[in-house]
This record gives structure tokens, C-alpha cells and sequence, in this order.
């Protein structure tokens, strides 16, 4: 059985290998489950090279954050599942390899449909909920909602879980060619940034009508944190839950104390029971399945040809065009 192991902190080249584990077997309240598909990320790669704040494991371990795949073995006393159904498996499983066991209890039931946008319910899914529902979720319908990075998978799952709500999006990218793909996705307003946070400000207050703007969900960082605090009105709120530039928020004194504007951390430890995050995941699955949420994918890879995917991931803009999905079983 294939996996890809992470064996120490340091560029993927030199520190991940493909190696042959043997079959897993079932234990007690566990089902092996074959991986269908798993989702690369930005923090996948942060965590291998072993980034500030991501260095959290022992070594060797199976990379990979998320994924879908079907039972193909169960424990006698697994009554929850059983071979041949379709699972969303838990968060930070190990899942770039051909096969795992985990608990039956910490999976959750999943529907037909792509594998690729299914295997992005658990991160990117539940990040833009918790983020509308957690942060936002004093708007009111027909409200406007500020973003950064829209054309993320996570800033494209937020225009569409938005709408649903009433909620308008105004909605920051880099590149003029964005704009049109975003409208037909469901977006607002789209706005093209500016490279400075004033000339950029006073093109989302043109874009909204000239709106009171309260929120704005921030995974850029850096200078665009900036924008988005520029952009919102007196006492708003931005939320930061990515940095893509690799760099700290920045903020001016000006923002922060003339107009009292606020940073706030998303974490994905949300106060959730069990049951509200299975339901959480049952309806954002079942929007992936039926194409009601779509993210962009821009490449899929087998597991031998991890090295090609990891370069691939660390891309950005028009040198990645979208979501690295592994196959672990091609």
C-alpha cells in the first residue's frame, strides 16, 4: 500500500517519499476506507517545509489534510457503516495514500458525485461557513460582505453560501480576467486591486453604492488586510483566516485608532456539537455533489507524481489556476 511520508521539516524534494506500508487493518470501531480523492492545500506545504507555527509533528507521518474515499473493510462491531459506502474522512487523517483505518465514528457519510469537489467539504467548506455564520451572521439580507482572495476556493464557497443568505459580495482580485468568472459565479461586485490600499478603498465604495461596509474576511494579509480595513466603515471588522502572502497583517495606526477598526483571528476550533458539524458537512456535500458549490481544480496527480503536485501547489495567481487534488489510487 502507497503513501506519501513526511519525514522531516525541509523542502518536499528532500523530505517526503513515496514508500510501500503494509495493508491496514480494522480494528476495533474502525473501517479501512480507499482514498477516492484528497485536497492539497497552501498549509500542507507549510507544514512539511515545517513554517513558523506549523511545526507539530513527530516523524514519519502520512501527509495530507483531507479527503473522500469508500469503505472497503469494516470491524464486526461497526453497525454505522459498511462496505462500499462513500465517507468524508476526519480532519488531518493522513490522507495522500491508497488506503487508511480510521475510527467509523469520525467519519461522515458522503454522497455521489466528484470526488475532487467532494474532497474539499471539510476545510475549505466548513472554513466559509464558520466564517458567514461565526462573524458574519449579524448581516442582515441584502447587506454587503467585503473579501479578499475571492478567487479562492474558499472566497468562491463564500460568494455562493452568501447569496443564499441574502448576503451581496463585494469581492477583491488581482487580475482584470477574474472579474466575468466571478459574476457568473455569483458575485456582486468585483473589484480589481489597485496596488494601494486608498485607490483600492475607493473603488469598493464606488462598486457597493457607496455603502456602509462592517466585515471583510481577509486570507491575503499583508497589505491586504490594509485595503480591506481602508475599505470598511468606522468600528469594522476583519477577519483574517489565511496569509497567501506568506507575510504578517498589517494595519495602520490610523485604521486602528482614529477609526477603531479590528482584527480578529478565524480558528477552525469552532463551538459546534457533533451533530451541528455532521449537518454542517451533510449539506455542503450535497451542494458539491449536485455542482451548487464548485471550486476551481487545476490539476490532479497519483501519488507517484506527488513532487510534480507539491511544485504545482506552491504556485500562485495564473501559475496555478485553482485546488491540486491527489488520486492516490489514479
Amino acid at each position: 500500500m502507497k503513501a506519501l511520508h513526511h519525514n522531516a521539516y525541509g523542502p518536499p524534494r528532500k523530505v517526503v517519499t513515496l514508500v510501500d506500508l503494509p495493508e491496514p487493518v480494522a480494528g476495533p470501531g474502525e473501517v479501512v476506507v480507499q482514498v477516492e480523492a484528497a485536497a492539497m492545500h497552501l498549509a500542507d506545504l507549510k507544514f512539511i517545509n515545517g513554517d513558523p507555527g506549523f511545526r507539530w509533528f513527530t516523524f514519519p507521518r502520512v501527509c495530507g489534510h483531507e479527503g473522500i474515499g469508500r469503505v472497503v473493510a469494516a470491524a464486526s462491531d461497526v453497525k454505522t457503516l459498511k462496505i462500499g459506502d462513500r465517507v468524508l474522512l476526519p480532519m488531518g487523517a493522513g490522507t495522500f495514500r491508497q488506503r487508511l483505518a480510521v475510527k467509523a465514528s469520525e467519519c461522515v457519510g458522503a454522497p455521489e458525485g466528484d470526488a475532487r469537489q467532494l474532497s474539499l467539504t471539510t476545510v475549505n467548506g466548513m472554513t466559509a461557513v464558520i466564517l458567514l455564520e461565526d462573524y458574519a451572521g449579524h448581516l442582515k439580507p441584502g447587506d454587503w460582505l467585503l473579501q479578499n482572495g475571492a478567487n479562492s476556493s474558499c472566497g468562491r464557497f463564500i460568494i455562493r453560501l452568501a447569496k443564499e443568505r441574502g448576503l451581496r459580495t463585494c469581492n477583491i482580485v488581482r487580475r482584470e480576467s477574474l472579474v466575468a468568472e466571478l459574476k457568473a459565479a455569483g458575485a456582486d461586485a468585483v473589484v480589481v486591486d489597485a496596488g494601494d490600499p486608498d485607490a483600492t478603498a475607493a473603488k469598493i465604495k464606488a462598486a457597493v453604492g457607496g455603502a456602509d461596509l462592517s466585515i471583510a474576511f481577509d486570507c491575503v494579509a499583508a497589505t491586504g488586510t490594509e485595503t480591506l480595513a481602508r475599505a470598511l466603515a468606522k468600528d469594522g471588522i476583519v477577519v483574517n483566516y489565511g496569509f497567501m502572502t506568506g507575510k504578517n497583517c498589517e494595519m495602520s495606526f490610523q485604521d486602528l485608532f482614529l477609526r477603531k477598526i479590528k482584527l480578529v483571528g478565524m480558528n477552525m476550533a469552532n463551538p459546534r456539537t457533533e451533530d451541528q458539524r455532521r449537518a454542517i458537512y451533510a449539506k455542503l456535500a450535497g451542494m458539491l455533489a449536485r455542482g451548487e458549490l464548485s471550486a476551481k481544480i487545476a490539476a490532479t496527480y497519483t501519488l507517484d507524481q506527488a513532487q510534480d503536485a507539491f511544485a504545482h501547489q506552491a504556485r500562485t495567481g495564473d501559475e496555478r489556476q485553482g485546488k491540486i487534488i491527489i488520486l492516490p489510487n489514479g
